[in-house]
């Protein structure tokens, strides 16, 4: 059933676009407040199969609209008014471009008669975002005539097309009155279900990609890192079939779905951090040849390994772009992960398979063993372990860059939990992280877990605001160590003064009132054990923090000790 609004010329014009999203695919909208873009607003809270999400800062909004994008793997719209409300958009599109989420931002604007004349809220709007949108265009004025409206539903139509590989930008003039006041301007005009009619696209059957020259010798390695595909399952079994047909290990990123859904009778190696710190053990299972599926992995030491070893490398993307960061000897091959296939019988090195599978058994026995011991109880590494053990089958959990993701790199281990890891590693920035968490959660219907430190945590507090909003359940775990635990692992905690003050930025934020301020339930945890239990009560609705207060110095000591004694 249409919902096509008529009574004056912006209503007509805005129901008629968010009509032809909804047929595109549109289900769900985060506006922000503002007069310009009240037309638009207006249509999509008007829709009644759009769900359309008030978020006050537009930061906040574009993180939000990111987090859901990234779940759904579908375009959310964003909207907001004119000025430099759209401005706040920017880390958003930054991270979407970087990651290839589908957003599609509108921003309202005056018309060009009411530009560069000192009228308020207004700024240059054009190509606001650069380069960071895929796409851009700036809509026409509305008009009540029909010719217009078909060119309006043809690039919507396009855009949404666009947004499926990133952030596209539509800048969106509105001439006054702006509300829905009836007026006799459409009056001439009669839209019925043949104006949005369009043909069926062609059906196409995407054939497998052969690797049959390029697999030439035995001592071969996998690396599977990020990626959220749409389906974790398939894309993990796809993997799973690749490295039996070669008789090669995985190497698999904890931001790959291969860690969470690793696949029987296959090698899944999740320790190579520690294990390529011993200089002996890294040179004994030096490749030959890489196939390197979507990104390298969080793993410094693994990157500088892959560097010094002078392997062949094929990259394997969905996506175009460079993607080898290491620059090594390396081709490219643009295709689906889940299109590989391996033609022929590669010859088989069962003493280099076996050589890793025992060298991650006895790592992974004593990184567990060591983490279950009563040395680890005050331990923050042991915060991510913790959770690899008590979260439900299926799951989703949020991770904050910085040291919360490189200790899930470090100390998660491979599952078929189902679990499924939510990450902004396109920019590898601490942006929004709270506000994309939020968006992951809603409507999620399945208990969702933010892990996060206390920098990155502060750095989107305004996202606490879109608590009251939220259909469904997020739980923060969130790790207080008084600053930036990720800098302590960096040359540059040398050098103090000037590092505690201007790197690692201690501060001493009281979360309990902050939390109350919102609505928002507020835990102090005490022990891991307390953790453990906390996280196992997970709400259905709602958001809950739960603080874990750590040393920073004396954990990032515990890191590098461990490490050394694993490596050995």
């Amino acid at each position: 059933m249409m919902t096509i609004d008529f009574r004056n010329t912006n209503s007509l014009w805005c129901s008629v676009a968010v009509e032809t999203l909804h047929r595109c695919g549109l289900r769900h909208a985060v506006v922000s407040p503002g007069s310009r873009s009240t037309p638009l607003t207006m249509a999509l809270v008007a829709h009644p199969q759009i769900e359309t999400v008030p978020v006050l800062d537009e930061r906040s909004a574009g993180f939000f609209a990111l987090g859901l994008a990234r779940r759904t793997h579908r375009a959310v719209v964003l909207v907001c008014t004119s000025g430099s409300a759209g401005a706040h958009y920017l880390p958003a599109l930054i991270e979407a471009r970087e990651s290839r989420v589908p957003l599609l931002v509108i921003t309202a604007d005056r018309p060009p008669e009411m530009r560069d004349c000192a009228s308020g809220q207004t700024i240059d709007q054009h190509k606001l975002f650069g380069d960071y949108a895929l796409w851009y265009h700036e809509l026409a004025v509305p008009e009540p005539r029909l010719e217009l409206l078909g060119y309006l539903r043809q690039t919507l139509r396009q855009a949404w097309q666009r947004a499926a590989a990133g952030p596209v930008h539509l800048n969106a003039p509105f001439r006054d009155p702006l509300p829905p006041v009836a007026d006799d301007s459409t009056a001439a005009l009669a839209i019925d279900e043949s104006f949005f009619a369009q043909p069926e696209a062609p059906t196409t059957e995407r054939g497998q990609v052969k690797l049959h020259q390029r697999v030439t010798t035995a001592r071969g390695i996998f690396i599977a890192g990020p990626a959220q595909p749409a389906d974790p399952t398939a894309y993990a079994a796809a993997i799973g079939d690749l490295a039996r047909s070669t008789g090669w290990p995985i190497l698999a990123d904890v931001l790959s779905p291969l860690r969470q859904n690793a696949p029987a009778d296959v090698t899944v190696i999740t320790t190579y951090d520690t294990l390529l710190r011993n200089e002996t053990q890294a040179r004994d299972l030096t490749p030959r040849y890489v196939i390197a599926l979507e990104a390298w992995p969080t793993s410094k030491v693994l990157r500088q390994w892959l560097e010094q070893s002078q392997a062949e490398i094929l990259m394997v993307s969905e996506h175009a772009g460079g993607r080898d960061a290491i620059h090594g000897k390396t081709r490219a091959i643009n295709a689906p992960v889940t299109a590989l296939a391996i033609d022929g019988a590669p010859i088989r090195d069962a003493a280099y398979l076996r050589a890793w599978a025992t060298a991650e058994q006895r790592g992974r026995d004593r990184l567990d063993s060591w983490m279950a011991s009563e040395a680890a109880k005050y331990f923050e590494g042991r915060i991510a372990w913790n959770l690899a053990q008590c979260l439900p089958e299926g799951a989703a959990l949020c991770v904050a860059n910085s040291m919360p993701v490189r200790d899930l790199e470090y100390f998660w281990p491979a599952s078929n939990r189902g679990i499924e890891v939510f990450f902004s590693r396109g920019a590898n920035g601490i942006d929004g992280t709270l506000s994309t968490a939020l968006g992951v959660a809603h409507d999620a219907g399945r208990p969702v877990v933010l892990l996060t430190g206390d920098l990155a945590f502060l750095h989107d507090a305004n996202g606490l605001l879109s608590a009251a909003v939220l259909r469904g359940g997020l739980t923060v775990v969130l790790i207080n160590n008084a600053g930036g635990g990720i800098f302590e692992h960096l040359p540059v905690a040398a050098f103090d003064p000037p590092f505690e003050r201007y790197f690692a930025t201690p501060q001493h934020v009281d979360f309990a009132p902050l939390c109350a301020a919102h609505g928002v339930a507020y835990q102090l945890i005490h022990d891991h054990d307390e953790l453990v239990h906390a996280v196992k009560k997970s709400s259905p609705t709602g958001v809950r923090v739960l603080e874990i207060r750590t040393d920073r110095k004396a954990d990032a000591a515990t890191r590098k000790r461990l490490f050394r004694e694993l490596a050995r």
